[in-house]
């Protein structure tokens, strides 16, 4: 059989019949490229929406959160590294789960504050076709949709998603397109996608601050024009690095957060940091 291309992200990886992608979480299986982790979650919680993090997005509600396997991404301080760097064969403890079961789950915790569902702890666009099936439900019955994302898809994608998506945060984890190659990623890409996303949804973005990838204030001073120049009231959340993965360095500067806040403050109203 011939090779089939991924449409999902920058990669597009080519693969021939039977092989993964890059992100471990998409086969080409008959010639054509699916989701392996279509309905295979690893991770299922109740969390507070300001765990995702969203502060300006039904503050003080809970909402039913899940992950899957895989990511497009390679963050040697990635904190979900167990499931973000899993496959098929490696990421264990797996619940097979229809959109109609995530639905269920969903309502039958409302009682508990619960207002939908929340893709996230993996790369969830890596199984887009999932969370787009499952949206589409969530959508029909009152509740909301929340992604938590790196951003690293091409936008039909996320113009699949966009009817059915209510909130993101989006990961923007650096302001320089050398050191998001370094990651595995694309910053052109992931700017493009907060672009777009901004227009239709609700839409955060978080930045974790890593040691010699996203800790410089002049870097931040762009990275917080860039935003303000789509919406200067959109959130930042300014996070915390600890040591987690392969990254053994330590914890960010408490004084040096504050430097950050301070640089994206001159730019932007809602500057929230996290994990201080």
């Amino acid at each position: 059989m011939s090779k089939a291309v991924c449409p999902v992200c920058f990669h597009h990886c080519s693969l021939e019949e039977g092989q993964t992608g890059l992100c471990r979480a998409r086969k080409n299986t008959g010639g054509a490229v699916t989701a392996a982790n279509y309905g295979r979650v690893t991770a299922l919680a109740l969390d507070p929406i300001e765990k995702k993090p969203l502060v300006h997005f039904f503050p003080g509600t809970r909402i039913l959160s899940l992950g899957s396997f895989g990511c497009n991404m390679r963050c040697p301080f990635c904190q979900n590294h167990s499931i973000a760097d899993a496959d098929e064969a490696s990421c264990g403890g797996v619940r097979i789960m229809t959109p109609e079961d995530v639905l269920e789950e969903a309502m039958r915790t409302e009682s508990m504050g619960n207002i939908g569902a929340a893709f996230t702890y993996n790369e969830p666009l890596t199984g887009y076709e999932f969370v787009r099936d499952t949206a589409r439900l969530i959508k029909r019955a009152g509740l909301k949709t929340v992604l938590v994302t790196n951003g690293t898809a091409e936008l039909p994608v996320l113009e699949e998603l966009l009817p059915y998506t209510d909130a993101m945060n989006i990961d923007l984890k650096s302001f320089r397109a050398e050191n998001y190659r370094k990651l595995g990623g694309s910053l052109e890409t992931v700017l493009r996608f907060i672009r777009r996303a901004q227009k239709d949804c609700h839409v955060e973005l978080t930045t974790l601050i890593v040691p010699g990838i996203s800790d410089s204030p002049e870097d931040m001073e762009r990275e917080a024009d860039w935003i303000a120049s789509m919406d200067p009231e959109t959130v930042l959340h300014i996070t915390r690095y600890f040591p987690r993965h392969k990254m053994a360095y330590p914890p960010t500067d408490i004084g040096l957060m504050r430097t950050l806040a301070a640089a994206a403050r001159k730019s932007l109203k809602y500057v929230f940091l996290g994990n201080v």
